[in-house]
């Protein structure tokens, strides 16, 4: 039975790739998105982190996982963090170029192998969950949303795992859905979100990795919430 507030998404793309943590260097993408790669979709149209975040709810697949191998040449650094970045931009540091061509080892650029998804669709549910103090201002929040998503607006472009991999959306009606393709497959154990969702969060904090056993049956990947003991989350002091 559809949730009340619950949001429908439908997202595609050509390329994507949602990277398994242990193989961040060489990118070998999981089959399917992960909920933390939902939720920045979500969140890239409307989100407010002090009053509310998103909690994805379900993944249906509208076509078959396809892998494409791609190499590009990247840079060995990563880019400085945002407060760093307003910092350059606001004069009050020295900014420190990247460069391409340099006989320092550790930096410049490499090439690296990216095994990536081609020709992706997912239809992707969802709810706000306010934090405490914001509950009446649930209606709202859903309302404001659906103007936006209605009228293709975000903040930033989605995009599929990786910025350069633009994401396209549109909001679904309950009259508009379709039924997701027969596919199953045991994923295994599959990232669920870089941050703490059980606060809200700020600029400054540590990623916070956390894991779930991830099962898609008839088209469905069914996301359990945060606080489910089927989320495997650090142990503190750990």
């Amino acid at each position: 039975m559809r949730r009340s507030n619950q949001q429908v998404l439908e997202v595609w793309g050509d390329l994507a790739c949602f990277s398994q943590p242990p193989l961040s260097v060489e990118r070998f993408t999981y089959p399917v998105i992960t909920p933390s790669a939902a939720r920045g979709i979500f969140d890239a149209i409307y989100v407010k982190p002090s009053k509310f975040r998103w909690q994805i709810l379900e993944v249906e697949l509208f076509e078959r996982p396809r892998y494409i191998a791609l190499r590009r040449n990247e840079m060995k650094q990563k880019t400085p963090g945002t407060d760093t970045l307003w910092r350059w931009m606001e004069g009050r540091e020295e900014p420190e170029p990247l460069y391409a061509d340099t006989d320092d080892e550790a930096k410049g650029r490499t090439q690296r192998q990216t095994i990536a998804l081609k020709n992706v669709r997912y239809r992707l549910h969802a709810e706000i969950r306010p934090w405490p103090g914001y509950e009446n201002e649930l209606a709202a929040f859903e309302a404001q949303f659906r103007r936006r998503a209605e009228q293709g607006q975000c903040a930033w472009q989605p995009y599929l795992g990786m910025r350069e991999f633009v994401a396209y959306f549109r909001l679904v009606e309950e009259a508009d859905r379709a039924t997701p393709i027969p596919f199953d497959m045991e994923v295994g154990w599959m990232l669920y979100d870089v941050f703490d969702l059980s606060r809200p969060g700020t600029s400054e904090d540590k990623p916070f990795i956390t894991l779930f056993h991830a099962r898609i049956e008839g088209g469905r990947l069914r996301v359990p919430p945060f606080e489910s003991p089927e989320v495997k989350k650090p142990i503190p002091g750990g």
